[in-house]
């Protein structure tokens, strides 16, 4: 008869390191933009308060990555530490690094090769670079590059403050570059990237950006030409930074326990047909609908309800804040990448029993978020129709606008076009041809430095389309549209000229 114990005997020990194409493995999680977080993570950590992210591009190609910051920066000891793989180091209370794991795992999941270059007060540069195909020639065994080259990258000119200390990460051979030197597939990319990464790092670290804690700012350079982009700043993406509620009486904060451990949902509204960058985020509305967690002021999750309810795009207007400190056995754990959190089977309970002051519940909040929508949707139908806009603006405002105001049947699209004119007049209204055309001597003047292009200059058209679309309604001119088109082509010809000028 077999008998179960309780202790399982050993007998001596065997040593077994770890594979290292286990490396190639790390991070597999991650896309561009939340490996790009967790760089930042690192530099928060640090102290800084600058953060730039410069692409360079070398040959007609993207060549390299650079992560740099003005925190307190690392020393020998540190920077081993840091490059160790499964290192975990002393975290602060306050600290968002979590897993040890940030660093490498992020940067191996974009890059074959890492090089981190690092001064701490008192102490010279220091450089380590992994690479992980290397590796798995000679096993972990981290390069130290050369102190005159460590020096050399850490002292060019980074557009942000550096007193003394600071860090210095750079990704050669990344993964998600363009393996071509076509100018054009190589500058879709790279506008792509920058619209990409200043959207989730905008929204990731909101609260940071918007009070002055922290700048991060994106830029390229281009080895060739000599030349260093102006840098785009991240602006703070708040997927709370409504203008008004959606209801008066919210937000409301709804509470509940689980033994010593206390958790507030803070629970919003947005208001019905919302538009704003901070409403749609990065996807369509109602994929944000739901859950916002929060470690220590940095967003972890945007959305998903997490088994309290399915989605449904008439709660597209609720949104949750829950800020939580850390890992919390039976109620929620964030995985490696910081980008989700997994909640355990106590955490359904617990929003369950949540209640607000005056008797909310989360499903009370629901039925209300609900309603607004509704009620919302009932109003739209209100909206004056239009004549819809066609080529000259870009897909995603034609959408916005066919979604926005209801258009009128039979008419065709107005055309939004350049073209050369024999006067200095910014626009003509064409309804035989149904074109707004504008004149090509203001064009590269508007562009700013941008290349020019069949949707360009988006903001402008769209305000011209709002203010002309209804003169191409109707048969004919009567006298109030004629005198309305006058008064238009007077100021905006004299408010083109004094920008000209």
């Amino acid at each position: 008869m077999l008998e179960w114990s309780q202790d399982i005997p050993t007998d001596g020990s065997v040593e077994l390191p770890p594979d290292p194409r286990a490396l190639e493995a790390l991070g597999r999680n991650h896309s561009l933009e939340t490996a790009l977080a967790d760089l930042v993570d690192n530099a928060i950590d640090a102290t800084a308060t600058h953060v730039l992210i410069r692409i360079v591009r070398a040959g007609g190609r993207l060549r390299s990555l650079y992560v740099v910051d003005n925190g307190w920066g690392m020393s020998p000891n540190k920077i081993d530490a840091a490059m160790t793989v499964g290192g975990r180091r002393e975290y602060q209370t306050g600290d968002l690094g979590h897993f040890g794991l940030g660093l490498k795992a992020a940067s191996f999941s974009q890059a074959r090769s890492l090089t981190v270059m690092s001064r701490a007060s008192g102490y010279d540069v220091v450089g380590r670079r992994w690479r992980p195909d290397q590796a798995t020639k000679r096993g972990f065994e981290c390069e130290k590059v050369a102190s005159e080259f460590a020096a050399a990258e850490f002292d060019r000119d980074w557009h942000i403050p550096m007193s003394g200390s600071g860090t210095v990460i750079r990704w050669d051979d990344v993964v998600a570059f363009p393996a071509s030197d076509d100018r054009k597939r190589v500058e879709t990319f790279v506008d792509k990237a920058i619209t990409t990464a200043c959207q989730h790092l905008g929204m990731v670290f909101h609260r940071f950006l918007e009070d002055g804690r922290l700048t991060i700012e994106i830029e390229v350079q281009d080895i060739d030409a000599s030349f260093i982009s102006s840098p785009v700043p991240v602006t703070p993406l708040n997927p709370f930074g409504y203008s008004r509620s959606g209801r008066t009486d919210f937000p409301k904060e709804l509470t509940a326990k689980a033994g010593d451990y206390e958790l507030t949902f803070r629970c919003h509204i947005w208001s019905g047909r919302s538009n704003t960058p901070q409403f749609r985020l990065s996807g369509t509305p109602s994929s944000h609908q739901g859950l916002f967690f929060y470690r220590r002021d940095r967003l972890l999750q945007a959305g998903g309800w997490e088994g309290i309810h399915a989605s449904d795009r008439r709660l597209q207007l609720a949104r949750v804040e829950v800020n939580i400190d850390g890992d919390v056995t039976g109620l929620f754990q964030m995985n490696p990448e910081k980008s989700r959190v997994q909640v355990g089977p106590e955490f359904a309970r617990l929003a369950a029993a949540a209640t607000a002051a005056d008797g909310t519940t989360l499903d009370s909040y629901l039925d209300t978020a609900e309603q607004v929508y509704r009620t919302s949707q009932a109003r739209t139908a209100k909206r004056t129709p239009m004549i819809h806009p066609g080529t000259g603006l870009p897909p995603r405002v034609r959408s916005t606008i066919e979604k926005e105001i209801p258009g009128i049947r039979g008419e065709k699209p107005i055309e939004i076009k350049w073209i050369d004119f024999t006067d200095d007049t910014f626009f003509k209204v064409d309804r035989e041809s149904s074109t707004l055309w504008l004149n090509r001597r203001y064009r590269q003047m508007l562009l700013g430095g941008k290349h020019a292009g069949l949707n360009d200059v988006p903001l402008i058209k769209s305000l011209l389309y709002l203010l002309v679309a209804n003169v191409f309604e109707g048969e004919y001119l009567g006298p109030r549209d004629k005198d309305n088109i006058e008064l238009w082509q007077k100021i905006l010809t004299t408010a083109v000229q004094a920008e000209r000028q």
